[in-house]
């Protein structure tokens, strides 16, 4: 399946926050691979991809934290100017809005991924499917 799974923490924004998540994370022995950060004031949603994202989303429940796992999508791109451009002129091209989005550099550069959350997964998936790009599989 091409589906990948984005770790939604919202928490009080706040200094040593971000420092405790990435505690559990590391003390769990779970790699982060991307992660953004959105501030709303006086709160925020951070977002992961990780090696082991329905541990870390149990990790973070059990340790009191508001937390949710979301599927996303994956296309490869090309690590070079213009990259990103191609991919999401791809995207659009396909009628799919993006919701939130991080980017996944993989294997030392070799390769890189727009990883992006939909509100339709099924629907866009089937649009990007078999036209020339690469989906990440990571779950």
């Amino acid at each position: 399946m091409y589906k990948v799974e984005i770790i939604s923490i919202f928490v009080e924004n706040k200094p040593g926050k971000l420092e405790k998540i990435t505690k559990l994370l590391a003390e769990a022995y779970i790699n982060i691979l991307g992660f953004s950060i959105t501030d709303a004031r006086d709160f925020g949603i951070i977002k992961f991809l990780v090696d082991k994202p329905k541990e870390a989303y149990e990790l973070f429940k059990k340790n009191g934290f508001v937390v949710a796992l979301n599927p996303a999508l994956g296309i490869e791109m090309k690590d070079k100017p213009g990259g990103l451009y191609e991919v999401v002129k791809f995207i659009s091209s396909k009628g799919i809005n993006i919701e939130n989005a991080l980017v996944y550099v993989a294997e030392s550069r070799e390769k890189a991924y727009f990883i992006f959350e939909v509100e339709n997964f099924e629907e866009s998936l089937e649009k990007l499917k078999d036209n020339g790009f690469e989906l990440l599989k990571l779950v």
